[in-house]
């Protein structure tokens, strides 16, 4: 599944949620700075390193921000959009991505975090950050409304009855079905033994989708990136029929939740 989000880039770019403002600039306002130790040349390098970015959502609100961003990218062709975007992006798993000796104020990971492997993901991080940088990884949590919700299980269960999803639990969303994977995540940190104890940031926030536009992010999701033509018409035209009984439109609470530590000084 981690590599089948590059299966249609442009719309996974268009469709998929960004972050809120205020986790953006929380993180990169954090950290020692870059050019705090006075390292030559680190001013004109990248100063946030950002994993599985994708077509680099995360990473051009990030660049907006004024930090200068450097992604890792497992797929060329998220890797393609990125650069085209204005993300300067290296084509490798995290784990096996070459840092050639450089170092960042922040790594930050946008819903990729649970691709890598969380113990050797948070050691190459720590190999990778200033004392005092900030490890910080991130996902936007969603809660369907309880009738479109059961509308996609309903359609799910008869066009994927064999699938490896509970579709009401992936339907109804929410942080419980998120909380193994933060869990994992923060273990992963205090597995390393690098940084401070993990925190769980979380900032709500909620978005309108008409009809067309979440019709446009279903395709993206990982539970239909590999479903062939016909049974991802079938999921798309249920769920259209349960928006259309909404009023065509719906409000989607959302809760961005952040799994975050920083560095701490080598002993």
């Amino acid at each position: 599944m981690a590599e089948s989000f590059g299966t249609d880039a442009e719309r996974y770019d268009q469709a998929r949620p960004r972050y809120p403002q205020a986790m953006v600039d929380r993180i990169a306002t954090d950290g020692p700075g870059p050019g705090v130790l006075n390292v030559p040349g680190v001013l004109d390098a990248p100063d946030i390193l950002d994993v599985g970015c994708g077509t680099g959502i995360a990473a051009r609100q990030f660049q907006q921000a004024g930090r200068t961003v450097l992604g890792v990218e497992p797929d060329a062709r998220m890797a393609d959009v990125a650069r085209r975007l204005g993300t300067a992006v290296e084509v490798a798993t995290f784990e096996a991505w070459d840092p050639a000796g450089r170092h960042f104020d922040a790594v930050i990971a946008g819903q990729a975090w649970h691709w890598v492997d969380p113990v050797a993901g948070a050691a190459k991080a720590a190999q990778v950050l200033w004392p005092g940088a900030r490890l910080a990884a991130f996902w936007n949590v969603f809660r369907l409304p309880p009738e479109l919700a059961e509308a996609l299980a309903a359609v799910c269960r008869r066009v994927m009855p064999d699938a490896p999803f509970d579709f009401r639990a992936v339907a109804r969303g929410g942080l419980d079905t998120h909380q193994p994977i933060l869990t994992k995540a923060a273990d992963g940190i205090r597995a390393a033994g690098a940084f401070g104890e993990p925190e769980q940031w979380r900032f709500d926030w909620e978005w309108t989708y008409t009809r067309d536009a979440w019709l446009e992010q279903i395709p993206t999701q990982g539970a239909f990136t590999r479903l062939p033509p016909a049974g991802l018409a079938e999921v798309l035209e249920g769920v259209g029929a349960a928006i259309d009984a909404m009023g065509g439109s719906f409000t989607m609470p959302y809760a961005t939740v952040v799994i975050t530590a920083t560095r701490t000084a080598p002993a």
